[in-house]
């Protein structure tokens, strides 16, 4: 494989593949024969995997899944939490020709078992924490997949421990299908959305070293998790590629957690999203003396969201730090237009990064003037061939190669890129996709409520929340002297929602109110309850 340096902003590739092209030998074996077998490749609090260690755990687990009756073209799904063990049974299944599925392990049983049917996987390996929601989930399913346990004592641990670790590469070709995700994107009903050898090296030459100037010296730490595209470039295929090293902590990430690794562990890349940032810097200003040391960090990344300027110019002045913001998408893999070191604009995502094309057009299908918005369209090397099983959202959403993102955005005269919201009623909480569908179903389901509209909101940082505005089955009645009833029902259904959704979907606000607007044929008009409208 060689690299090419295209003009800014083409689509012509920096890449050039070789065949036959396993992408497992370039992230995994490349280093042993390139002399990095004692370097540590994974450090997690306790634990450190070197390339050697890493390389024949990968054969190990290949040769394992092979053994156990997958063969290749099949598909895995992975409900893992961040550890080596992700690593080993990523890149064994690619070795083997096997392809892996990483999904959330936030997802419930249902959801679960729709993704189960829906991949038409032969087996689900998961951490032994999620099997109240796997467990259930592949009953439900009723495929036949096989789950397979992430533990010693009657799961699969034994079969990689017992297996051999010489395995060779699957034959594989550039364009031939490596992994998938699963993304709930604009329709709030998840899809596949699978990827080729070849787009992991696209997005880590591109931008991890394009942009970012990773190397073999990083130390890579990524608050979002490995099973969302954005993690798995941060905290896997980036420090793989460039010869660095993988800093994992499987918590839920906190300003605590992060401190506490940043300092620990002494990551020079930090990647995080907006909510994430807003929530350290206000432990920071209470820290005071006590503040933690950030001082082997050289570089701050966010997406997922749209950064606030605010939140941009009081992290450089709590820390000394930029943060570059990007977008990206599980179908570009990562992130495609982004500000880059010493060139930030705050406000702005940025500018499109080599090796891919970005357009903004108007709803005529022209491309819009700089200054008009639009909706952004992007096109390059690391973009899905399509989705699977959804051949009429594929035509609206990948025409001619141009992925059809559903952001609204502005390009200035420089070129520089400026968000403007979404195109549809989807909202993205956290850096992650939620559906306002699943959150109005839930509030449904209390026998008090009639009926639910959920729409996104900014809360005091700017950063986009859930917003519910309900009607309730019969009126609130309040008693002189006692507690308000509207606040007691806010409590207890903001509790219902925690209960039975993934945390980060519940409505951070509850509006009560006497009926939704509607069409005439009776749909809510969403777009009438948003704050901005009211």
């Amino acid at each position: 494989m060689t690299v090419t340096e295209p003009d800014h902003g083409s689509s012509t590739s920096r890449l050039r593949y070789g065949e036959p092209f396993n992408a497992a030998f370039w992230y995994i074996d490349r280093h042993v024969a390139e002399g990095r077998g004692d370097k540590v490749a994974i450090e997690q609090a306790g634990t450190r995997v070197t390339y050697g260690e890493l390389a024949r755990r990968v054969g190990q687990t290949g040769n394992a899944l092979l053994g156990l009756g997958l063969a290749p073209g099949d598909r895995m799904l992975m409900v893992v939490k961040d550890c080596p063990e992700f690593f080993h049974f990523f890149w064994g299944a690619i070795k083997a020709g096997i392809v892996p599925v990483p999904v959330s392990y936030l997802v419930r049983a249902k959801d679960l078992a729709f993704i189960i049917a829906d991949s038409e996987c032969g087996a689900v390996v998961y951490s032994p924490a999620f099997a109240a929601e796997v467990v259930p989930g592949l009953a439900a399913a009723r495929t036949g997949a096989r789950g397979l346990a992430l533990q010693a004592e009657g799961g699969v641990l034994n079969d990689v421990n017992a297996a051999s670790a010489e395995l060779d590469a699957a034959p594989a070709r550039p364009d031939d299908i490596a992994f998938w995700l699963y993304s709930s994107g604009t329709t709030g009903r998840p899809k596949g959305v699978p990827h080729r050898h070849r787009d992991m090296p696209a997005t880590c030459e591109h931008y991890a070293v394009g942009i970012l100037g990773l190397g073999e010296e990083d130390r890579c730490y990524s608050a979002a998790k490995l099973f969302f595209a954005y993690g798995l470039g941060n905290a896997m295929t980036f420090p793989l590629w460039v010869g660095g090293t993988a800093i994992l902590d499987a918590r839920r990430p906190t300003p605590a957690t992060t401190f506490e690794t940043i300092e620990t562990l002494r990551p020079t890349a930090y990647f995080g999203v907006p909510t994430l940032y807003a929530a350290q810097l206000q432990a920071l200003d209470q820290a005071g003396a006590a503040a933690p040391d950030l001082s082997s960090l050289r570089l701050c990344v966010s997406a997922g969201e749209a950064l606030p300027p605010d939140l941009f110019r009081r992290w450089k002045a709590a820390t000394g730090l930029e943060i570059l913001d990007g977008i990206g998408s599980t179908e570009a893999l990562h992130i495609f237009i982004s500000n880059a070191p010493g060139h930030v604009k705050p406000g702005s995502t940025g500018r499109v990064v080599p090796g891919y094309e970005a357009r903004v057009m108007n709803e005529d299908g022209t491309e819009a003037d700089p200054g008009e918005a639009g909706q952004l369209e992007i096109r390059g090397d690391s973009t899905t061939p399509g989705y699977w099983n959804r051949p009429e959202l594929e035509g609206r959403t990948i025409v001619d190669g141009w992925l059809r993102t559903g952001d609204q955005y502005v390009r200035d005269a420089e070129g520089w890129f400026h968000y403007q919201g979404r195109a549809d009623d989807m909202i993205k909480v956290g850096g992650i996709w939620c559906s306002p569908f699943d959150i109005e179903a839930r509030l449904m389901e209390h026998p008090s409520v009639l009926e639910a509209a959920v729409v996104g909101r900014e809360d005091d940082h700017g950063l986009v929340k859930p917003e519910a505005h309900v009607v309730l089955s019969e009126p609130l009645r309040e008693t002189a002297g006692a507690p308000s009833a509207a606040d007691a029902l806010t409590a207890e259904l903001v509790a219902h929602c925690k209960e039975g959704l993934p945390r980060y979907m519940y409505p951070r606000w509850i509006r009560f109110v006497a009926e939704l607007p509607k069409t005439a044929t009776g749909k809510i008009q969403r777009f009438r309850l948003r704050p901005s409208s009211l």
